[in-house]
């Protein structure tokens, strides 16, 4: 009997081929795109920058070699800028951690207008880093600022918050902290998975709600504190905003963080050769810290699966 012609198998070409196989490709092509010009490009070609006396002023771009890199340790004001972005991140990172797993705590309570207390601590995360909120904060905290008048209202004296070194820093470090809602939502959700079986085992065994917390809430949530930890370590070596709206870095670079500096450098003394540098110099600190703390978790993260 004689195949009919809708019988017979068409006979697919070569390209329709490699169409029905690749065709996923086209798909993606504009996020490779963007990825390749907007992420690749730039992080090998500042590393190539780096290594030059590079001006964005100037036609050649001399090879000179770790010069750039020998200039940032051997000179004071980066450093210093450094050892700024160091004590802030040590400031505002166990303080936001504390702060936002404090509040997510008691969060987790049914208490009342619970949704409205969640929605307003998760606010200023909505807000984030945004110039509108920087310099509202400067406003709060200049000298006849808001926090200087509530000072003397109750007699106190007006504090220079943002003139003074002895305090500036902490201007900056507050406003990061006080934006503590994204890790306060991640908090919130880790403790709900935690089973209430264990709490009512444990204050049969007559642990009361301090005991609990520190002996069944934290070693189960350790997972979420240690993505709460890595993620808030990098953000916080990255600042930038606050630094440059609130104080462009003063008084006495107080609170010159690295990135600010990258910036200036980059395009107010037009030096692409340092930025760059101190770019790379701070991608590695912050490559080693994550290190560190991937591999010290072995010691202090508890999951669901572990046999220790």
């Amino acid at each position: 009997m004689a195949k009919t012609a809708e019988s017979v198998p068409v006979k697919k070409t070569a390209w329709q081929k490699f169409w029905k196989r690749n065709r996923g490709l086209l798909y993606v092509l504009p996020w490779l795109l963007g990825f390749l010009c907007f992420k690749c490009y730039p992080f090998f070609s500042s590393f190539i920058y780096s290594l030059k006396d590079f001006n964005l002023f100037k036609g050649d771009a001399d090879f000179i070699g770790l010069g750039n890199y020998i200039k940032i340790f051997n000179t004071k004001k980066y450093m210093k800028a450094y050892l700024v972005t160091f004590k802030y991140a040590f400031i505002t990172v166990p303080l936001k951690l504390i702060f936002s797993l404090f509040i997510a705590y008691i969060l987790n309570f049914k208490i009342k207008f619970v949704k409205f207390f969640r929605t307003v601590y998760y606010i200023p995360s909505i807000l984030g880093g945004s110039v509108a909120v920087a310099i509202v904060w400067k406003f709060l905290f200049q000298s006849d600022g808001l926090i200087n008048q509530v000072l003397r209202f109750f007699g106190g004296s007006g504090i220079n918050w943002l003139g003074s070194p002895k305090y500036a820093l902490w201007v900056i470090c507050l406003l990061h902290v006080w934006q503590f809602g994204s890790a306060m939502v991640i908090f919130l959700a880790a403790l709900k998975g935690v089973s209430q079986d264990l709490y009512e085992a444990a204050a049969i065994d007559g642990a009361g709600k301090w005991r609990q917390f520190f002996s069944v809430t934290v070693p189960l949530i350790t997972p979420v504190i240690f993505y709460n930890l890595v993620t808030q370590l990098c953000n916080s070596f990255q600042e930038f905003n606050s630094a440059y709206i609130i104080t462009k870095g003063g008084p006495l670079s107080s609170t010159t963080l690295i990135s600010l500096l990258v910036y200036q450098s980059a395009f107010k003394s037009y030096d692409m050769g340092i930025a760059c540098a101190m770019a790379w110099v701070l991608f590695v600190i912050v490559a080693i810290f994550t290190v560190i703390a991937f591999l010290s978790q072995k010691y202090w993260v508890y999951y669901s699966d572990d046999e220790r």
